[in-house]
């Protein structure tokens, strides 16, 4: 499904030149702007990527035409053909791995710089990430969050908030790898305590926190224990994880109608209302799914939901499109 906003619209990228588009933007945003390491290959083309970019599907917004925004989608099925999720370079996600249902990762998420004052390209995206959760029933969906540079003493207020208040539950939690630090980072700077408890101030913590992972907490999502250090990629990242089942109440009465409506997601049973409720969201044209979707919309969208507009964009990809 495409989602269009005046001449903004999010949706998968469907061929060879989209998905060159964003490597592109992302060798602008991560390489150029926030001093990310880059091959020399990828200086001659100026794109960012790697191994896990074969496989992976990309998030889209593009503005007249061009590609503003995106994210980057490695499904369970892509991460079996790659050998491994890119997460697991840095944290050990053997516990999320077990689970029942679908998973996903997110990553790469970025703006091109001209389009991240008014936060629409970023609210499309997640309309589009929300879309493509209820559309392939994905019960986790799991990533990294990160800051620019090497010391998370920079954001110590922040981390340190996110370690006493919002740590994943036991059974799912993912925990950093600290023998995949380059050689010379302290396996030390991957704590997360980095400040005692009564030190950490939740108003200077939000502060400090990136609009992203701002965001992740709004829709009541848990983190991982532990910081890696990627030195090469000049960030420290914290995991992150959404149980869509656990999308915060407020959240889901306004994607769906009711405050649990995604609960049921992790499991294999087809015979509840949830499913019913999303089948409802991807059958298009109808009424009813139209008001579903748009109560999702008009909550992400906001002063823009008014201008949205929906279509079923599947007959629309490039037949046999390779994704490289």
């Amino acid at each position: 499904m495409a989602i269009k906003v005046r001449d903004y619209e999010v949706r998968l990228a469907r061929n060879k030149d989209e998905r060159k588009q964003v490597r592109q933007l992302r060798y602008d945003v991560f390489v150029e702007e926030e001093g990310a390491g880059a091959t020399e290959e990828q200086r001659a083309l100026r794109e960012e990527y790697d191994a896990y970019d074969k496989h992976a599907e990309y998030m889209v917004v593009l503005h007249a035409g061009k590609i503003v925004g995106t994210y980057r989608i490695i499904t369970r099925a892509a991460a079996e053909k790659m050998g491994g999720f890119y997460t697991e370079t840095e944290f050990d996600i053997s516990k999320i791995k077990k689970s029942r249902g679908n998973i996903a990762e997110m990553s790469r998420a970025c703006v091109a710089r001209q389009y991240r004052e008014n936060a629409l390209v970023m609210r499309m995206l997640w309309a589009g990430l929300g879309e493509y959760v209820v559309r392939r029933k994905i019960s986790i969906l799991f990533g990294v969050a990160s800051w620019v540079g090497k010391n998370p003493v920079a954001a110590a207020q922040a981390i340190s908030y996110l370690y006493y208040n919002h740590l994943s539950p036991l059974n799912l939690r993912a925990r950093v790898v600290t023998d995949n630090f380059a050689e010379g980072i302290n396996p030390k700077l991957s704590r997360m305590n980095i400040l005692p408890e009564v030190f950490v101030d939740k108003d200077m913590a939000v502060r400090e926190m990136t609009p992203l992972v701002k965001g992740y907490l709004r829709l009541g999502a848990t983190f991982g224990r532990g910081v890696f250090i990627d030195a090469p990629f000049n960030s420290y990242d914290v995991f992150v994880m959404l149980q869509t089942k656990n999308i915060a109440p407020a959240y889901q009465k306004h994607f769906l109608g009711r405050e649990n409506a995604l609960a049921g997601l992790d499991t294999d049973d087809d015979n509840g209302g949830t499913m019913r409720t999303i089948g409802k969201i991807v059958s298009f044209p109808v009424t009813g799914p139209l008001k579903v979707m748009g109560s999702f919309i008009e909550f992400l969208l906001r002063e823009d939901a008014a201008d949205a507009e929906y279509r079923d964009d599947s007959e629309e990809v490039e037949e046999g499109a390779s994704r490289e």
